[in-house]
């Protein structure tokens, strides 16, 4: 049934809320009024009754008129824009451009008839200028002048087009995607870290041939254990994660004398020790180990440019480093909630948080401190990619959001939605909807703060990377939103100006030289992806996923071409475990299915024999009796059929994994994101074993569209002295 009063429909059209939508299975969907107003409540909009519905109305309507300028405008290169100006009625107005680079142009008036109106107790006219499409792409400013004041307001100019940077060349290229703490070595604390990244980089640029590794989001988590497991759930986006710092490999290590690198190294004996027969990730035991670490490197002191180099980190990171840093000092003292902490430290702009803040300078240094280490670290490893020829380099995951308890919940306050949540709606593979307990960003409060945040974050995530992959893109345009209590089938979605979000993401990655993958999977609006690609923003295509409009597997001729392509994901079992249908098993060992068992093994056997059958009639699988890796290497080689410019290959693949990293719907009741890598034999493998793999070097020379195999390089166990 429609909403019950026309109200309540204009504020949902105002503030872009869904009042329906198409479901999996293709049904219309209706969204009632208890969902929209619990969304709007979020907002901060009253729309509880018929009549402060109508008065948000009033005020929604009003609200334009009460600025002299929008406070963002934000427009595609080449494509003029119209720009409306409120001054009082018959006053002459003067409005220009003031370039990032310090230019100015003056704009010119174009015809307005919109009559004036009354405007608390001002009649208020309207006028209208043209911003030129030639202007350079940038973060400009628009300024007006009439009799007695002046205004400011923002000018976003984004480049039309994305593409390619310069150093991919035309040719396209593959790489490894994995998650970056199941990859440990014998020198990392229990979890794959930084130094292990930029290892994985060189060995897969020099003996792989590959062109980028793709991690998953390495954004900050708790300060403090309890840590939570999913990296795409963490307490701030725009910092990284300091447990991925590897200490023996910081600056001021070198510098300790040896009563303080034996405690360092006691630490990560007794750690080692710890987890000698543990069976996955234990990030509480490695933080607690490496936080020690961390702190007695730090108590040692900086020589006197290394604290030139950290005070202009802090300098240029400004107010959000200190605000985040001071959070982690204050769930140190006060707990993780901090919407449990005493009221007056609830808000960072406090007087008494900036008493806190003096109070344990020492504290916030040292959080301080952590971020630069590892912004160096994650550095290095780009640079160690760089160096050893790969064309990208460490391509950077996004997540979709924050927890509603998290830094920048905290840090931005009403910049996130409130009593509501990110998830999804139900699908194929998540029958009863998903709840992802993100605290969703306003798209209004975004707006008005000029997407400062999500500039900052996304400028952050590029400063050391070839590349990025924004998880759910589809979260640029619209989100779906969960009303606390109601569960995620009573959900709706919620539009962002995507033009806006969209606009920055191309501008900060042209200004890195770097490409942009979105994650575009699920249920998509068909005009999205075509959007995402007349920008120059790449898709994801999946294999088990790319089915024509009949339900047979789609040919790789036509398959996208802007789209990075592999045969699994993260949320799906490494190929190996999908084709022993892994996913279905575990889903109903779960309680996750709703349909029988047997029916969905069936189906998930009939998968399985579509895929052969195509193989075999393209000549991608021989044999009366492959096994399960021959026909992972023709479920790749069938990618390379495909004209999709960027080739992706999960390490797990690579080394012959069955594990899943994580099943969607669940929390615990699976180990999601503490599985480590392992072998065919469900036996953990260190990035050592990784180097010699023989799986790696057939699943490469398929990546490579090599004949033949090669054998493993020499340069793996010996170091070569001239060449034949």
């Amino acid at each position: 049934m429609a909403l019950s009063n026309p109200y309540l429909a204009e504020l949902a059209a105002e503030f872009g809320i869904a009042t329906e939508f198409w479901d999996w299975k293709g049904r219309l969907t209706e969204i009632s009024d208890e969902t929209v107003i619990a969304v709007l409540a979020a907002m901060d909009i009253d729309a509880s009754t018929a009549e402060s519905a109508e008065a948000a109305v009033h005020e929604r309507r009003m609200r334009p008129w009460r600025r002299a300028l929008p406070a963002c405008t934000v427009m595609q290169q080449g494509a003029p824009q119209e720009v409306k100006v409120h001054v009082p009625d018959g006053a002459w107005v003067e409005v220009w451009v003031r370039l990032e680079d310090g230019g100015t142009r003056d704009l010119r008036q174009l015809s307005n008839d919109q009559p004036a109106r009354m405007v608390d107790d001002t009649l208020t006219g309207e006028a209208s200028f043209e911003v030129p499409g030639d202007l350079p792409p940038g973060y400009h400013r628009i300024g007006c002048r009439t009799a007695g004041w002046t205004a400011e307001a923002s000018l976003i100019v984004s480049p039309h087009f994305l593409g390619f940077p310069p150093r991919m060349g035309e040719k396209r290229v593959w790489g490894y995607a994995t998650q970056l703490y199941s990859v440990r070595s014998a020198d990392s604390w229990g979890i794959g870290d930084l130094t292990d990244l930029a290892d994985l980089a060189t060995w897969s640029a020099t003996q792989q041939f590959a062109s980028y590794v793709l991690v998953n989001p390495l954004h900050a988590a708790q300060p403090m254990t309890p840590l939570e497991p999913s990296p795409y759930l963490p307490t701030s986006r725009r910092y990284v994660n300091p447990i991925y710092i590897r200490p023996e490999a910081i600056a001021e290590y070198a510098g300790l004398d040896d009563r303080q690198r034996a405690k360092v190294a006691q630490l990560r004996g007794k750690l080692a020790k710890k987890l000698a027969n543990e069976p996955l990730i234990k990030r509480d035991e490695v933080w607690r180990a490496k936080l020690k670490a961390l702190r007695a490197i730090f108590d040692a002191g900086l020589k006197p440019t290394r604290l030139m180099s950290l005070n202009d980190f802090v300098r240029k990171e400004g107010r959000p480093l200190s605000q985040f840093a001071t959070w982690c000092a204050l769930v140190h003292e006060y707990g993780m909630n901090w919407r449990e902490w005493p009221i007056d430290l609830r808000r960072p702009s406090s007087p008494e948080v900036a008493q806190f803040a003096v109070d344990h300078v020492g504290e916030i240094v040292f959080f301080s401190w952590l971020q630069w280490v590892a912004d160096e670290q994650l550095r290095d490893a780009q640079s160690a990619a760089k160096a050893a020829g790969m064309r990208v380099g460490i391509m950077n995951d996004l997540a979709v959001g924050v927890s509603g308890h998290s830094a920048e919940a905290w840090m931005l306050g009403d910049t996130f939605a409130r009593g509501v949540s990110v998830g999804a709606p139900p699908d194929h593979f998540n029958q009863t909807g998903q709840d992802w307990g993100q605290a969703p960003w306003r798209p209004d409060r975004l707006g008005e703060l000029s997407y400062a945040p999500f500039r900052n974050m996304v400028a952050g995530i590029l400063r050391h990377s070839g590349g990025i992959r924004v998880d759910h893109i589809m979260g640029l345009f619209r989100l779906w939103w969960v009303p606390e209590g109601m569960g995620p089938t009573h959900g709706t979605y919620v539009r962002y100006n995507h033009e806006a979000m969209v606009g920055i993401l191309v501008l900060e990655a042209q200004r890195a030289g770097a490409v942009v993958v979105g994650e575009d999977l699920g249920v998509v609006e068909p005009w999205v992806r075509v959007y995402l690609r007349d920008r120059g923003i790449l898709g994801t295509s999946i294999a088990w996923f790319e089915r024509g409009d009949d339900g047979q597997i789609l040919p790789p001729e036509s398959w996208r071409d802007y789209c990075m392509a592999s045969v699994t994901t993260h949320d799906l079992p490494p190929t190996a475990g999908y084709l022993d249908a892994a996913h279905v098993k575990l889903q109903h060992a779960l309680g996750l299915l709703t349909e029988d068992l047997d029916v969905e093994l069936a189906g998930a056997a009939r998968e399985r024999e579509d895929w052969m059958r195509v193989l075999r009639d393209r000549g991608l699988l021989t044999g009366d009796a492959p096994t399960t890796e021959d026909i992972v290497l023709a479920m790749h080689r069938f990618l390379l059929a495909t004209p999709a410019r960027m080739l992706c290959a999960a390490l797990t693949d690579a080394v012959g994994d069955h594990r899943t990293q994580n099943q969607p719907g669940t929390v615990d009741e699976y180990p999601n994101w503490r599985v480590p890598l392992s072998g065919p034999d469900g036996e953990p493998m260190l990035l050592e074993d990784v180097f010699h793999s023989e799986h790696a070097l057939r699943l490469s020379a398929v990546m490579n569209g090599f004949v033949v195999p090669p054998t493993a390089h020499r340069s793996t166990s010996e170091f070569i002295i001239g060449h034949d």
